[in-house]
């Protein structure tokens, strides 16, 4: 299969890619890479697919992804910040710009288009938003100011994909109903019942093998085309154990198949497949896309970031699709397994990973809701519901009521911190290890949350006389906005002045006696208060001003709470040495009591609820909550012995009664909406949901066999893995905007067929491989790529590349180093050395997800996933020729026994091939790999690069203006390079470097010295600031030295800085800039800053030049570089089929 490649000339590949890519190689490779590619056709293969990757696919124009994307973040921004000015609606359109539709967007305003589709640097509305000029800023500080970060950079995302809008003309814009059209949404195929389909008549009977296939040829016959030829029957075993396993066939697979020849010999090869522990592995990575698996929570600020469970999810995955749970069963489990009769066995607990996995918003309660239902609704039945969260849905029919419905389902549910547990049956060796662990580690936080309550409590109840005050003049206020504020500026809690301003409220209307006075002050109007407090002040005190009554009560208040402790004291004191300690109940003055329970009484507002006590600790008390509940979470994620749990949600003690939140916004409810299912599948007769949060009730809708929707969308699914594209190219949008299934009939067909084989997806699997539709080459007649050439009418199999799983586990199974190890806490696959086991059990950060997880289009877990893109980019070649992982495959499968135990290279020629393509090399690949090896095998070994930054000290000639000597720091301490363990080193003193700086020695033939060595004839800028904090001592100095020309700047500095910029610099491979660093007179206080910076500048034709390549010092710093061990002629051969398109693509 051949790709295109962009301004390349036809012939010349080789060339291209020299020029291209080898800039990328170590140098001393690049010779013999241009040498091997130029005269050994061989390496046509690996050209190949370094030519398919670096073609890119073009952006598609209305992208659903895209549009989904301005629905849900961009159209409520503008609707909540934006059409108050700059829509048909505002009083007075500010600055002639409209924001309704995309046109008008692009048209701009009086000052230009707002935005440059894919250019958010040049687009006005970013510069507007990012408040970076001061005469352009939207919206304005009286309209709310700036927006925050997420939004500004969900804005600049949105104009960097083109700004997909759909909101193209006037009927967009317009206000009321849902846009969909009511006879549309009767007659659309995805909201009309399954139906039974029987397979169609065809005049080609002898290639229908079952009903799949008769639907399939009905539709090419009617297009006068014929099916492609059958695979041979070593791609047909590839084929299915990639698919079914993720996992290539090994050789002796392939020959037993091979061997068979009895016409059951391929439903033998699927059967054994589909019983395989290792099915489950590759199909639970698909629902895990879907489900946006991963271990980490996202950006979560100061708490643990890890999910210490989320394993138990991903293995409970794996486990329901070996053991063929019934799907209907597997769905009501992910969604309410707490609601069901479990038995001993509580492993289905897990399940609700599916709901609680999600990321985490700060812990934004909507937002988390909305990601809940979001992969409910899209993963589960191929619905956008999550459109209409602001508005009705523009498209289908959804409005918000029945959003908020759903929103009311799950905000009447939590997660309970006590995790439940997966059963005990199978407990870590280390559990008990675990628990004592644990238990220290919640002992640390109970106290210390205990002693801080106390310790807030106590300053409420001191600081009464002030809530009375605050409660007086904020009930005079009477707006809650300025009411909290009057709070924080006194600094005491707004909910506890709110507490107090209800209490006293019920107190007035019940004539307390203890507070007859204060009601009487507080009753006086304000205008007259001074006046009428003289009249009032002889018949209750001497008081005469609000602040003074509300003095005197908090001074008695302040005097009982002292002798309430000082009885507790004495209380504790007798009982000292006693089993016996006998609570106190009351004060023995009945007065005194009486004014102790308006403090301690249980609906006091000067006791509130212990859930609303961390609402009185300081920032530092906070902090320090956290940092040990942290301590706690890590302890569950990391250790050995945490038992498995599972993150469940449960029913609330009371369900919640939704509103919608108008504009989605909370803080606006509008009408109340009942909990119930959505109208669009529940039809007419749909009922509210009556048991406790309903999510039970939706659990049982959504996998009921008369929903439209589910079984459709979870065939399609299937479908799509098993061919590249479902038969409805929009997996996760079945609405009304989704494309029309290719084969409509063969869809319900295959519907109806799930659910009456009882929800199995393994009897799904088995009649598509063992249709002849699936057994098709990927070749097929040329000329009807012209007539199809998307083969939306399956007149081939279309050729697949293996996606970033299958790779990974392939490489490592042809290396003989796979460890097929099933379950368990995540492994780090990415680090040096990473773990051998399968990518499904590799840990998914989601906030930062690995390179090379994003270089091979693995699904984003920030969001339920339709299906993978599949891009081919320069970075993949790059990759699997350069990555260390890559390279030490090729070492292990060069390496295995079998291999290299034949003494003749012919022969360990063929067993490379037969272990990594299961079948021998013919005469002109035995022939071409000869050669290549020979010739491999006589080119000398060349020494590794020197290091770019290298990191020690020695002295500076002062007469030759150069650096005497330069003697390298032994010692790395993960963070710096010294002389030894301890610092001061006893032989050479003080010296340190580190990535921002460092610390001279304590002479100058001891300067610190920081090193960069030439890759390349190359003219230099550098620059940078040398800077000294300290007051004491004498300061530091500073050179540049070049070993060409010297002395190129020099600098002093003491508590001070100074900018290092130089005269550009030219140097040759191998020569040295030194940043030389010494400490003058003495080492005292001579810690210092420097982390200069060096970039390439490059000549252009006419005489101007530019700063190209960037030697960071800060960026470059780092421990001892392992040198690898340069691969040897047949490592090399082995790579070289590693690399190659056969092993990449599954035909």
């Amino acid at each position: 299969m051949r790709f295109p490649i962009a301004n390349h000339i036809p012939g010349r590949e080789e060339d291209w890619f020299f020029h291209e890519l080898t800039p990328y190689f170590p140098r001393q490779l690049r010779a013999r890479v241009k040498k091997s590619i130029a005269s050994t056709t061989f390496l046509a293969t690996t050209t190949l697919l370094l030519r398919s990757i670096v073609a890119t696919a073009a952006p598609v124009e209305g992208d659903p992804a895209g549009i989904e994307f301005f629905e849900k973040k961009i159209r409520p921004l503008f609707v909540e910040h934006c059409y108050k000015c700059h829509s048909k609606d505002a009083e007075k359109v500010k600055g002639g710009l409209l924001l309704e539709t995309r046109d008008e967007i692009l048209k701009g305003g009086d000052t230009g288009p707002a935005i440059v589709a894919g250019d958010p640097e040049k687009s006005l509305l970013i510069k507007a938003v990012r408040y970076t000029d001061e005469d352009l800023q939207m919206p304005p500080r009286k309209s709310g100011g700036k927006l925050s970060e997420e939004q500004i950079a969900d804005l600049e995302a949105w104009v960097k994909m083109g700004a997909p809008d759909p909101r193209t003309s006037e009927a967009a814009v317009q206000k009321g109903p849902p846009l969909s059209d009511p006879e549309k949404v009767r007659h659309h195929w995805a909201f009309k019942p399954i139906r039974h389909p029987a397979p169609p008549a065809v005049n080609n009977k002898r290639w229908v093998k079952n009903p799949i296939d008769a639907f399939v040829m009905a539709k090419l016959e009617s297009k006068g085309m014929l099916p492609s030829r059958q695979a041979d029957k070593r791609t047909l075993i590839r084929r299915a154990t990639h698919d079914l396993t993720g996992l290539p066939p090994t050789l002796q697979e392939v020959e037993d198949f091979l061997a068979d020849n009895s016409p059951e010999a391929f439903t033998r090869v699927a059967d054994r497949l589909l019983s395989s522990p290792r099915y489950g592995e590759r199909w639970g990575r698909h629902w895990l896309d879907v489900a946006r698996y991963a271990d980490t929570k996202g950006y979560v600020f100061e708490e643990e970031r890890r999910y210490a469970y989320a394993y138990t999810y991903r293995d409970y995955v794996i486990r329901a699709f070996n053991e063929d749970l019934p799907f209907n069963r597997f769905i009501i489990e992910q969604l309410a397994a707490d609601q069901l009769d479990l038995g001993d066995d509580k492993r289905p607990l897990a399940a609700m990973g599916f709901l609680t996995l999600g990321r985490r918003f700060l812990n934004n309660q909507p937002d988390i809701i909305d990601d809940r239902i979001d992969v409910v609704s899209r993963g589960l039945m191929g619905l956008t519901v999550t459109c209409a969260r602001c508005h009705d849905h523009k498209y289908d029919p959804i409005p918000t009521q029945d959003y908020y419905s759903l929103y009311g389902v799950f905000a009447s549910c939590n997660e309970p911190a006590d995790k439940p547990l997966l059963g005990s049956a199978s407990l870590p060796k280390a559990y008990n290890e675990y628990v004592t662990e644990r238990k220290k580690r919640e002992e640390e936080l109970k106290d210390f949350r205990a002693a801080k309550e106390q310790e807030a409590l106590s300053q409420l109840r001191q600081r009464t006389g002030d809530y009375l005050l605050a409660a007086f003049e904020a009930r005079r206020l009477n707006e809650n906005s300025k009411s909290e504020a009057l709070a924080r500026e006194r600094k005491l809690d707004p909910g506890v002045v709110h507490r107090w301003v209800s209490k006293l409220d019920e107190w007035r209307k019940q004539h307390h006696p203890l507070f007859a006075p204060w009601f009487a002050f507080a009753a006086l109007p304000e205008k007259d208060f001074t006046e009428r407090a003289k009249e009032l002040a002889p018949k209750v005190a001497a008081n005469q001003a609000a602040d003074q009554v509300a003095e005197r009560y908090g001074n008695l208040f302040a005097a009982v709470d002292k002798r309430w402790q000082e009885h507790l004291d004495e209380q504790r004191k007798k009982s000292e040495g006693s089993d016996k300690v006998e609570a106190l109940a009351a004060l023995p003055d009945a007065n005194q009591e009486a004014l102790r329970q308006i403090l301690y009484a249980e609906n006091s507002p000067a006791n509130p609820p212990s859930g609303e006590i961390h609402r009185l600790f300081d920032v530092p008390t906070s902090q320090k909550l956290r940092a040990l509940q942290r301590k706690l979470e890590e302890l569950d994620a990391t250790h050995p012995g945490a038992p498995p749990k599972a993150m469940v949600l449960e029913d609330n003690s009371s369900p919640y009664n939704p509103h919608v939140f108008v504009r989605g916004n909370p803080n606006n409810p509008g009408p109340e909406v009942p909990r119930e299912f959505l109208a669009v599948v529940a039809g007419a007769n749909r009922k509210p949901f009556q048991k406790g949060s309903g999510r039970l009730e939706l659990a049982q809708a959504i996998a009921s066999r008369d929903n439209a929707l589910t079984a459709r969308v979870i065939v399609n699914r299937v479908w799509l893995h098993h061919f590249g594209a479902g038969l409805v190219r929009t997996p996760s949008d079945f609405g009304l905007r989704s494309d029309a299934p290719t084969h409509p009939e063969l869809l319900d067909y295959l519907a109806s067929y799930f659910i009456d084989e009882g929800w199995s997806l393994k009897k799904l699997h088995r009649l598509i491989v063992l249709s002849n539709t699936y057994q098709q080459n990927s070749d097929g007649e040329t000329h009807y790529a012209q007539i199809d050439p998307d083969n939306r009418l399956l007149w081939k199999m279309s050729r697949q590349r293996l996606d970033f799983e299958e790779l990974r586990d392939s490489l490592l199974a042809i290396s003989g180093k796979l460890d097929l190890t099933e379950g368990g806490h995540a492994v780090d696959i990415v680090g040096e050395p990473s773990s051998t086991r399968r990518a499904v059990y590799g840990f998914v950060e989601r906030q930062n997800l690995p390179a090379m997880f994003r270089t091979f289009d693995f699904a984003s877990p920030d969001t339920t996933s339709p299906q993978r893109f599949s891009t081919t980019v320069p970075q993949q070649a790059l990759f699997l020729m350069n990555s260390p992982f890559v390279i030490q495959q090729a070492k292990n499968l060069a390496g295995r026994e079998e291999i290299k135990s034949r003494s003749l290279p012919e022969d360990r020629i063929r067993r490379l091939y037969e272990v990594a393509y299961q079948r021998e090399p013919d005469h002109d690949e035995l022939k071409l790999a000869l050669r290549f090896v020979e010739a491999e095998a006589r080119v000398p070994t060349e020494p590794p690069d020197t290091p770019v930054w290298q990191y020690g000290y020695g002295e500076f000639d002062e007469a030759a203006k150069r650096v005497k000597e330069f003697h390298p720091l032994s010692h790395f301490t993960g963070s710096a390079w010294q002389g030894g363990e301890k610092l001061p080193d006893g032989q050479i003193g003080w010296v340190l470097l580190n990535a921002t700086g460092g610390h001279p020695g304590n002479d100058p033939r001891h300067a610190a010295i920081r090193r960069w060595t030439a890759p390349q004839e190359a003219k230099l800028a550098i620059n940078g600031t040398l800077k000294h904090e300290n007051e004491a001592g004498d300061g530091v100095r500073g050179r540049i030295v070049s070993s060409r020309v010297g002395v190129v700047g020099e600098w002093t500095v003491h508590h001070a800085k100074e900018l290092t910029a130089v005269e550009p610099v030219e140097v040759k491979p191998g020569d040295t800039i030194d940043f030389v660093v010494d400490c003058r007179s003495g080492p005292d206080s001579d810690s210092f800053s420097w982390a200069p910076k060096i970039q390439l500048v490059r000549p252009y034709p006419d005489n101007s030049e530019a700063l190209d390549k960037t030697w960071d010092a800060k960026d470059g710093f780092g421990g001892p570089r392992e040198t690898p061990k340069p691969l040897d002629a047949w490592e090399k051969f082995a790579q070289v089929l590693l690399l190659s398109n056969e092993l990449m693509f599954v035909d």
